[in-house]
């Protein structure tokens, strides 16, 4: 057995936050005992870089505590000191990023061990910042192409079980969901339904559609609300774009003119067709969605669109 003391660091490996330290990506461990791993009992949140710079971080941050507040879960830090944190992280592996890449950057905290008398074991919750690349190259080709929908079988979790405005590590509906869909439909994007058989929400991801000018989003009560969903409903309003929150229908959604995802890595990203249906308007993006993505790029300071489509193949 290697002691992970004694393992010098990799080249060029990123930095982690861990439980009051910053230490190299290879040494960051947690012990087998911890309730996040072995219960999903965790909490997280994830901003993204813009060149380098993280978008609204205060609006992550305050999600993510509360999440925590939810779980009854107490991090041992304030708001402001995970801020801190984070920029810290990020200041430390920004050396490591290429011009035209950019990092997701998220925490993480859990309820520690479960039990904490054993060696190695720590003393109350697991607190861990870091950041990996954003998959620019694999996801491009959906800024070009327009993103395919797909609705699994699997429904999303109800609101009656578990409020889906805490973003928790207990993520198994969403994967059973994903690997249903991408067994089927290889590529594809998974829009959950919920119980009552609406349009859900995906993995980290909002859903909207667009009809005679009229931007609609499932309410808040039965999604994890994003900040990028947030930003694009402020930019309704400035736009002066009508927008409601309402229910959506499988047959709204193949009546959609336009629709498009929300997600942080994604801002906003343009919808091709759901169950193999194409759009109505044919337009990828369409007038509305681009208008948004548009926006989207001037709030950010960064045309993440061509970000995207300058690491497609050829």
């Amino acid at each position: 057995m290697t002691d992970i003391s004694a393992v010098a660091p990799l080249p060029n490996e990123r930095t982690v936050y861990l439980n009051g330290d910053y230490v190299p990506e290879s040494r960051a461990v947690i012990h087998i005992s911890d309730r996040g791993f072995i219960y999903g009992d965790a909490a997280f949140d994830t901003a993204r870089t813009f060149q380098g710079k993280i978008f609204r971080l205060d609006e992550h941050i305050a999600r993510l505590y509360r999440s925590l507040r939810y779980m009854q879960l107490d991090p041992g830090l304030s708001p402001a000191e995970m801020v801190t944190i984070t920029e810290e992280v990020v200041v430390r592996n920004r050396p490591l990023l290429d011009p035209d890449d950019d990092y997701w950057v998220m925490q993480r905290v859990s309820r520690g061990s479960a039990f904490p008398g054993e060696p190695g074991a720590t003393e109350g919750p697991t607190v861990a910042v870091l950041c990996n690349t954003l998959p620019l190259k694999s996801r491009a080709v959906m800024f070009r192409d327009g993103v395919d929908v797909a609705f699994p079988t699997t429904r999303r979790t109800p609101p009656e079980c578990l409020d889906p405005n805490a973003k928790l590590h207990n993520y198994l509906n969403l994967i059973v969901a994903e690997n249903e869909v991408q067994a089927a439909n290889p590529g594809a994007w998974t829009i959950l339904l919920d119980t009552r058989g609406f349009l859900n929400e995906g993995n980290g991801s909002n859903i909207f559609i667009v009809r005679d000018g009229i931007v609609t989003t499932p309410r808040e009560r039965y999604v994890l609300p994003g900040v990028s969903r947030k930003v694009a409903l402020e930019l309704c309003l400035e736009l002066a774009i009508p927008f409601r929150e309402a229910d959506i229908s499988p047959y709204d959604a193949a009546n959609a003119q336009e629709a498009f995802i929300t997600s942080t890595s994604l801002c906003i990203c343009p919808v091709h067709s759901f169950q193999s249906r194409a759009i109505s308007n044919g337009e990828i993006p369409g007038p509305v969605t681009k208008r948004l993505m548009d926006g989207f790029a001037e709030k950010v300071g960064c045309d993440y669109v061509a970000q995207y489509l300058r690491h497609l193949d050829g």
